[in-house]
């Protein structure tokens, strides 16, 4: 966050970050055990040029300067790996990022030990460890390489206790980053 001014200067929040707080409060709208969701970030005055009957639907936060809104990406291909599904993704010139929404199984490093071969008995076994915690990751990035992720606990399921960060997914970053490469 950046602050502008004197002392008594209003702290700024980057037109990403809102985005990303906006886009995690409308995934979290929806509930628990959701499928992955993507969304392509676009100039909101990018946007409106191309679909001015839109503005009616905003209020002035959504005008300001720098803005992005968020277009939810439906029908997104059913695979099991996640590297599959992100390296099939390229976006076209107006869409200047995304947003990528994914819930996760975290247990402690210990709880991997003599995990089952088979993949299903290994998830079935993880799944019931006391210690399991659920979590929703979204991670935005910009075409600029900028980047923000948000973390909600199912534990912790509310707005005000959302943890923010440049580097809590930095694999997922850098996967969102490379489907804006050529």
């Amino acid at each position: 966050m950046r602050q502008h001014g004197g002392v008594n200067a209003q702290p700024v929040i980057e037109p990403l970050a809102i985005a990303a707080l906006d886009t995690e409060r409308h995934v979290a709208a929806a509930g628990w055990d959701q499928p992955a969701r993507l969304f392509a970030l676009v100039r909101t005055a990018d946007l409106l040029e191309r679909e001015p009957q839109l503005r009616d639907q905003m209020g002035p936060a959504d005008l300001a300067e720098g803005a992005l809104t968020a277009i939810e990406q439906e029908g997104l291909p059913t695979t099991s790996s996640l590297e599959t599904l992100l390296g099939r993704l390229a976006w076209p010139e107006e869409v200047d990022g995304c947003a990528f929404a994914i819930e996760r199984m975290v247990v402690p490093p210990e709880a991997e030990r003599d995990l089952p071969a088979r993949g299903d008995e290994a998830v079935d076994h993880l799944a019931a460890h006391p210690d399991r915690k659920d979590v929703r990751l979204v991670v935005a990035v910009l075409r600029d390489g900028s980047s923000i992720c948000l973390l909600r606990q199912r534990d912790h399921d509310s707005d005000d206790a959302v943890a923010t960060g440049r580097d809590i997914a930095p694999g997922l970053v850098e996967a969102l980053k490379a489907t804006f490469e050529d």
